[in-house]
């Protein structure tokens, strides 16, 4: 017992990280933590502007909500292609890992294809930051930072997971780093899944 205590409070004297977790693993764990923070920000502001607003658009008027919907589908059934990923990674199986890992980047890529033609279209209809033809002006500024914020995560995840599965073509990646890339691209989906619920349907 005075043995486990010791080895416990050994392990919290420094240079070993608590719970077996690599240092790499919890500087992840830090920027998502941080970087959630700071989503909680932007959605937090976006709903007080809100309740402050007497000319909020009917999102339903604007949007198409099966569009939309179609684009959270795609992103989550990409966060599943990477589960699969990390889980055949830990088995040792890489290739099938690396497969995996590239079918995500293909849902990450018709994401952000699938958000391009959103943006397209409602700037063609006359939305900028400062600018919302369907009413409160806040509204596109809200839409634009979001969405330009949120796309700019995916399209670094995008990144990031093509470089890995090259890595692990040739054999490069270890387990865990396709673990700390699945970690970074599930937090992707987990923050697009409130920003659909809070911005878009709402």
């Amino acid at each position: 017992m005075a043995q486990a205590a010791q080895q416990a409070a050994d392990r919290w004297s420094g240079g070993v990280c608590p719970f077996d977790a690599g240092w790499r693993k919890v500087m992840m764990w830090w920027f998502i933590v941080t970087d959630g923070l700071l989503f909680a920000g932007f959605l937090a502001s976006y709903g007080y502007a809100r309740l402050l607003s007497f000319d909020w658009p009917d999102q339903a008027s604007v949007f198409s909500l099966r569009y939309i919907a179609a684009m959270t589908f795609v992103l989550i059934t990409s966060s599943a292609t990477m589960a699969t990923a990390v889980h055949a990674a830990r088995e040792g199986r890489m290739r099938a890992a690396g497969t995996f890992v590239l079918a995500t980047v293909a849902g990450g890529a018709i994401f952000l294809g699938m958000q391009a033609f959103e943006w397209r279209t409602l700037i063609a209809e006359g939305a900028r930051l400062a600018v919302n033809p369907w009413g409160d002006r806040a509204f596109g500024a809200f839409f634009f930072l979001l969405t330009g914020f949120h796309g700019s995560h995916v399209l670094t995840g995008v990144i990031i997971l093509a470089v890995t599965a090259i890595r692990a073509a040739r054999g490069l990646s270890k387990p865990d780093g396709i673990e700390m890339a699945g970690l970074y691209w599930h937090f992707v989906d987990l923050v697009w899944v409130f920003i659909f619920t809070l911005f878009y349907l709402l």
